[in-house]
């Protein structure tokens, strides 16, 4: 490590209160480890490109080592009575909030999000550790009445074992804590590949599971390239269940890796939100609420708004009005408050802007607003007006700050035109017509639907997609189920003589 990078490092990191937070380990079994080969990751700061640090590139055999901890971990955890796990992750939960402001800084350091949308991610993480805490208590509620005579049936449900998480570098903590606690408060041990983009999060993360009581074996985080840490936890046969969020791509890969051990599987995949404005709305505010289903995170969000339907009658005064607003976020230093649009994950992100802009100019669409790279990793927030189905940025998420604006006249027309994609996860409906609510949510092929709003996620709520936008679903008691395996017993008694 040179001098420079040193200096960098000491700069980028010299806010943080607990610096026993920042972990240039993978965690397993209850220790820090180094990878076998001794070789590391590099994680640098997308805004500057600072070095921040680095972690063990791991392989198969450290994972296989994770995947041993966790086996021999399940019996004793999974043995638990579920106040006793609820306790320790409460505790969890506690030290989250109380370590947020570092938590949050670490997070904008290696992710490059505002520091303001941070800290909201590190309250939306602790807020599944405390709900699932309290669901472990609850896993056992459903019953059946016998249809036989002379039988008591019962049914129950039990943690399946070990399980995996493979979690994204656009909400590096909050997917850990929606997968991990839900396996946890069912009784399962589990192994996290966290992005190697974003491994601090994680394995600071790791750090809090530790001081809340989490025992050796139970939580463990295992860093390196995604083939050999990942492929491993789909063909192992000891790990019985893994969740994914990611790309559609990747996730038919890790479905048919997975296939060869029946592994249970959910998966959150790729999104591309339709958000369609009907006439009869408050414009001032959709055009607020469009903003942020558009640009929070710098729209490298699944839940983005990605396709833009205004009703022909009010379209031109959207787009005056959403171009004024779009042209006053504050682009920069995710550090400095008040910084609304921070800079993408990596090259390839402000490549697939430039490219998705410059084939929709190329076919006729109207670039009102941004259309260029600023430098770095930057790309400027961007208006597209007349987005044709011929368009790539119409078929593909472009992950980035780009609003494709899509007029259209009927409500037929519209719904047909929405549900024509391969992906089914959130839609966004406003209107204030209730009979048009109902029909158009109806028939929305997505698994959620924020009518007249924007925030609709939390962890009370059962979060997924349907065709291929994922498998299951995360938060909810229904997220904690797809870490559990359902046992039905039938006993048959003699009837009084």
């Amino acid at each position: 490590m040179t001098a420079q990078l040193k200096e960098q490092r000491c700069v980028s990191l010299s806010q943080l209160s607990d610096l026993r937070l920042l972990r240039e380990y993978a965690y397993i079994d209850g220790r820090w480890c180094s990878a076998d080969n001794r070789q590391i990751i590099e994680v640098t700061n997308p805004f500057d490109g600072a070095f921040l640090g680095t972690v063990p590139n791991m392989g198969a055999s450290e994972t296989r080592q994770a995947v041993d901890a966790a086996k021999a971990a399940f019996p004793a955890w999974a043995a638990l009575l579920p106040q006793d796990r609820a306790t320790r992750l409460h505790r969890w939960h506690d030290l989250l909030i109380e370590n947020k402001e570092d938590l949050a800084l670490l997070m904008t350091l290696e992710q490059g999000k505002p520091i303001s949308e941070s800290r909201g991610e590190i309250d939306y993480a602790a807020s599944f550790v405390a709900f699932f805490a309290e669901e472990a208590k609850r896993m056992n509620v459903e019953n059946i009445s016998s249809h036989l005579p002379n039988r008591n049936m019962s049914l129950k449900r039990e943690p399946i074992g070990v399980t995996a998480a493979v979690t994204p570098w656009n909400f590096p903590c909050a997917m850990i804590t929606r997968k991990a606690t839900a396996a946890l408060a069912a009784g399962c041990t589990m192994i996290v590949r966290p992005a190697s983009e974003t491994p601090f999060s994680a394995t600071a993360l790791a750090e809090l599971a530790e001081r809340a009581g989490i025992p050796a074996g139970v939580f463990n985080v295992v860093t390196g390239d995604p083939a050999p840490v990942v492929g491993e936890l789909c063909r192992n046969p000891i790990v019985r269940a893994l969740s994914f969020t990611g790309s559609t791509e990747v996730g038919r890969l890790l479905l048919s890796q997975g296939a060869q051990t029946i592994k249970k599987m959910s998966m959150e995949l790729g999104g591309h939100a339709p958000f369609i404005l009907f006439p009869d709305i408050d414009l001032d505010q959709a055009v607020e609420h469009a903003v942020g289903a558009k640009f929070a995170t710098s729209g490298q969000d699944c839940l983005a708004a990605n396709r833009i339907f205004v009703h022909r009658d009010i379209y031109d005064a959207f787009l005056d009005k959403y171009a004024k607003a779009i042209s006053e976020l504050h682009v920069g230093n995710g550090l400095d408050e008040g910084t609304e649009i921070g800079p993408l994950m990596h090259d390839r992100a402000v490549a697939k802007c430039a490219e998705h802009v410059e084939d929709a100019r190329a076919k006729g669409a109207r670039v009102l607003i941004g259309g260029t790279k600023m430098g770095g990793l930057f790309y400027a927030p961007t208006l597209l007006a007349d987005v044709t189905e011929d368009m790539k940025i119409y078929r593909e998420e472009t992950f980035g700050p780009v609003a494709p604006v899509i007029p259209f006249d009927t409500e037929e027309e519209v719904i047909n035109r929405a549900n024509d994609s391969e992906y089914g996860l959130a839609a966004y409906v406003y209107t204030s017509n209730h009979d048009r609510a109902a029909r158009v949510s109806n028939a929305l092929e997505y698994g959620m639907i924020a009518l007249n709003c924007v925030k609709i996620t939390g962890a009370p709520v059962p979060f997924g997609g349907v065709k291929q936008s994922g498998l299951g679903r995360e938060g909810s008691r229904h997220g904690l189920e797809e870490f559990t395996e359902l046992k039905y017993v039938c006993a048959a008694f003699a009837p009084q003589a």
